[in-house]
């Protein structure tokens, strides 16, 4: 009677039997083809990461907006006039504090820049503010900056005998901060922050009636 226990070797898809050899060589090939199956998997994953690291990276690019420059908290410490006819003439003295408000994700370095203060389209004095940085969604305060202006330089000034009579003295101050914002540590984008404010100054009570900067 034949043995039903007795072990037969495996047979292949031609139904002759497959040596151990021949099923090592093909467990062999089913592990490189995982492998290379795993391969492909964590290169498409790495393409896929990169497109959306390139596409977020654009998009933060494309939305980069100019900072803002602004004056805030004008203090007098000294304000002086003369309505004199053949001369009226002004000299003050003020603190006020600068803003660069920064609304983008990445820090704005920016260069020392010159305010020009005028009236009647006439410079009447100038400030400098320091190189600095404003940090990601920030704003940088720069405090006591010391302002001195004159009315000695001015070309004519008939218009500011009528101003100083009338009580109310109008001034200008303009300025272009140039800089850089640095967005991922590894683009800067240039931008500029511009400034246009409009100081109405109450001359009796020697202080700020109005300030609006755009």
């Amino acid at each position: 009677m034949a043995d039903h226990n007795q072990e037969y070797p495996f047979a292949r898809a031609n139904g002759h039997p497959r040596s151990d050899q021949e099923s090592g060589s093909l467990t062999a090939e089913e592990l490189k083809r995982k492998k290379r199956i795993k391969l492909a998997i964590y290169i498409v994953a790495f393409i896929i990461f990169q497109v959306i690291v390139i596409t977020a990276f654009g998009l933060t690019v494309m939305k980069v907006k100019s900072p803002k420059l602004r004056l805030a908290n004008i203090q007098f410490q000294t304000l002086d006039t003369s309505t004199a006819n053949s001369s009226p003439s002004f000299d003050m003295n003020f603190t006020t504090q600068v803003r660069v408000k920064n609304t983008n994700f990445g820090p704005y370095k920016f260069d020392a820049t010159t305010v020009d203060f005028t009236y009647g389209g006439a410079t009447v004095g100038q400030v400098i503010i320091p190189k600095g940085k404003a940090g990601l969604k920030s704003t940088k305060k720069i405090n006591d900056v010391i302002v001195k202006l004159r009315s000695t330089q001015l070309p004519n000034t008939a218009d500011l005998g009528s101003d100083l009579n009338a009580g109310t003295l109008t001034l200008s101050s303009t300025a272009k901060m140039t800089g850089k914002v640095e967005l991922m540590l590894i683009m800067k984008k240039k931008k500029s922050a511009n400034m246009n404010c409009t100081i109405t100054i109450d001359v009796a009570s020697k202080n700020v009636r109005t300030l609006q900067c755009k």
